[in-house]
């Protein structure tokens, strides 16, 4: 028991030594606020530990030089004057309230060999937080507003990702919701989906509606809108052109196939006789009964029913502003339906269970060959989504 005592505790100091020096790295790397994290979370368990003495003297190193470098930095972009470091002072003055928010909860941490509280340095960076916020909103407002002005998609998504993040740190400032409406309305790509025949066979009329069906797609995002019925009210950007080019469905085919099968099987009872033929018996002068076990036979008939359907076709990219193709891909679904079933001569308790299971099966009625080309197309239908999801139109 003592000597798994002592293996536990080695472990631990082992443990603690560790993270102790994974803190002292941190801070020598230079990165303070990963060092802060792992002395914050040791001493949130317990603060007045004296195992713990190390990480206060390295919570109060770090958090000093965090401080020293994000202001030292903030004091910098501010005399280099440039409107792109507006969003980065923002964030630094986030980052140094954060910071002490974060500490606050386990303040005060005394030092026991000094016989003081760490000291850590706190600052009101509210004003800061505030004048930077408003500096960094309006510059991306004027900047939005340029971009919307630029009548270009691209410019108008830039201007909508500048006009949410303001909303986000500063909801409702001036007019960016109604900016914001504007740059998503005109940055949205229209792309209208059609569906051409080339194979000589008839399509199901279902199989069209849902191949065109983009609701059901759930492929609509932010910046791309499926239709499969023009809209005249819209000008389309693109155009996504499903050419079916040939579809084959197989005949009918039943297989058969004979299996036979052999088993030892249990067939009532017997007598247990000794090496003379007498009838064996127990304690109490009863008969002695064993199993007896006889060999069946039984013949499988297995019947396999096959017919499958298989769909060809490709996917067409448009830009219907300069009339050319964007790009090709192939596309091809393949159906199968299958259903097997049996019958037996001879002894059925020859047969496993999923045998036995066939056995109680009966012929089926073949799918159409309607039917087939359509189950073949919902799963023409997932490649297809899973075509435009991996190549978007414009990135």
């Amino acid at each position: 028991m003592k000597k798994q005592l002592l293996v536990i505790l080695s472990f631990l100091f082992f443990i603690s030594c560790s993270s102790i020096k994974n803190t002292q790295e941190a801070i020598s790397n230079g990165n303070y606020d990963s060092a802060m994290n792992i002395a914050i979370e040791n001493l949130k368990k317990n603060k007045t530990k004296k195992g713990n003495q190390p990480y206060i003297l390295m919570l109060e190193d770090a958090f000093a030089k965090a401080v020293s470098k994000d202001e030292a930095k903030i004091a910098f972009l501010k005399k280099e004057n440039n409107p792109e470091s507006l969003e980065t002072i923002f964030g630094l003055y986030t980052s140094l309230k954060n910071r002490q928010e974060w500490l606050k909860p386990l303040l005060p941490l005394p030092i026991l060999k000094e016989n003081r509280n760490a000291i850590f340095k706190l600052n009101n960076y509210d004003d800061e937080i505030i004048a930077s916020k408003n500096e960094l909103s309006n510059h991306l407002y004027n900047n939005a507003k340029q971009l919307i002005e630029a009548d270009n998609k691209l410019d108008y998504r830039n201007a909508y990702a500048d006009l949410d993040y303001i909303e986000k740190i500063n909801p409702n400032y001036k007019e960016v919701r109604n900016l914001m409406d504007v740059a998503h309305s005109r940055g949205i790509d229209f792309v209208f989906v059609s569906m051409k025949n080339q194979t000589e066979k008839v399509i199901p009329k279902r199989l069209e509606e849902d191949l065109l069906n983009f609701d059901t797609y759930g492929l609509n995002d932010l910046w791309t809108v499926y239709h499969g019925v023009k809209d005249s009210k819209i000008s389309y950007d693109f155009g996504l052109e499903l050419n079916l080019r040939d579809i084959q469905v197989s005949p009918e085919q039943i297989r058969e196939r004979e299996i036979i099968k052999e088993k030892q099987v249990k067939d009532g009872f017997k007598y247990l006789l000794d090496d003379k033929g007498n009838q064996v018996l127990d304690k109490d002068g009863e008969k002695i009964k064993v199993d007896k076990f006889v060999k069946v036979r039984c013949q499988l008939y297995e019947f396999t029913q096959l017919k499958t359907a298989k769909v060809i076709g490709q996917v067409k990219y448009v830009d219907f502003n300069t009339k050319q193709t964007i790009e090709t891909y192939p596309i091809e679904s393949e159906f199968a339906f299958q259903h097997v079933y049996a019958s037996f001569k001879g002894d059925k308790r020859a047969l496993e269970q999923s045998y036995l299971d066939l056995t109680r099966l009966r012929v089926a009625s073949f799918p159409s060959n309607e039917q087939m080309i359509y189950d073949a197309g919902q799963d023409l239908k997932q490649h297809l989504k899973h075509i435009i999801n991996r190549n978007k139109f414009r990135n």
